[in-house]
């Protein structure tokens, strides 16, 4: 590796990690440079570990002789070119805008969504994130969905960047383990109208996560997933579908859903957070294996 000891923050070469904290900006110039920021050493493992291509490095000094196993694994796969920025705690701060617990970012290469046919081949559990913007809940049901088997996720166009910094590290990089896509691209009229129908072209019946009259029961619907095949009410593939944070499932979601579903509630509470709703959902319809 390169190591490059930073004399000043205004250096070019860490351009791409100046100011994260910068969330509308982030998410414009990362897609358009081609990069992403995975924050922490676990995070850049679990990038490096599914073959995402590290372009530099930015460490804080103290952090280098723990990292040296994760330096032979670039070294390996991808020459031992790519600069190592190393920095100060105070240089660190000032460069992105805040404390770096910890002491590592890697600016990696994005790569080509694949198409949602292409992500939900041979998946029989998906889920929808409909224009979720706060990064932690993107994050956080991220890591449920690969904590709880859950085959592919795709994100709506308005949906926030699931390899958005903070998103990347809530996830503790299980983004880079679930497959996952954006359904419709950056297309904002795809969804739901498109979408929709290309998930029932798939097979998929869609299950809109949404406290309405007519919604059957969270319970309900496992039964409907582990009854017999034969069954006139029977599920095969599933798309759970989470809206964002407030306004939930839009209008249009919902009544273009093959089914609404609500999580009972006690004690007056009228709804759990998305990221809340999304782990218990996944739980209770994970399969039951009928022959253990």
């Amino acid at each position: 590796m390169r190591f490059i000891h930073l004399d000043s923050i205004d250096d070019e070469r860490v351009a791409a990690y100046v100011n994260l904290t910068e969330i509308q900006l982030r998410n414009r110039l990362e897609p358009s440079k081609g990069l992403f920021i995975a924050e922490s050493p676990k995070v850049i493992d679990r990038a490096l570990a599914a073959g995402r291509e590290p372009i530099s490095l930015l460490v804080e000094e103290s952090w280098i002789d723990g990292m040296s196993g994760m330096f032979d694994v670039i070294e390996k796969r991808w020459g031992d070119g790519i600069p190592v920025y190393v920095a100060s705690p105070e240089q660190l701060k000032r460069l992105t805008g805040y404390r770096l617990h910890r002491g590592a970012l890697a600016a990696m290469k994005r790569w080509s969504l694949p198409s949602v046919e292409e992500v939900c081949h041979g998946a029989r559990r998906v889920a929808v994130m409909e224009n979720i913007v706060d990064h932690t809940n993107v994050g956080a049901l991220m890591r449920s969905a690969a904590a709880l088997d859950v085959d592919a996720v795709l994100v709506t166009p308005s949906c926030g960047d699931p390899l958005y910094r903070r998103a990347a590290r809530v996830s503790m990089g299980t983004v880079f383990q679930v497959p996952w896509t954006r359904i419709g691209g950056d297309d904002k009229h795809y969804w739901p109208f498109t979408g929709m129908r290309e998930l029932h072209d798939l097979g998929f019946t869609t299950v809109a996560m949404a406290l309405e009259d007519d919604s059957i029961s969270l319970a309900e619907l496992v039964r409907r997933l582990n009854n017999a095949e034969t069954e006139s009410d029977h599920i095969d593939k599933l798309a759970l579908i989470f809206g964002t944070e407030g306004d939930g499932l839009s209008h249009h979601t919902i009544s273009r859903a093959d089914l609404t579903v609500k999580i009972p509630m006690s004690h007056g509470v009228d709804s759990l957070n998305v990221a809340a709703s999304s782990a218990v959902a996944f739980y209770a319809t994970r399969r039951v294996d009928h022959h253990a």
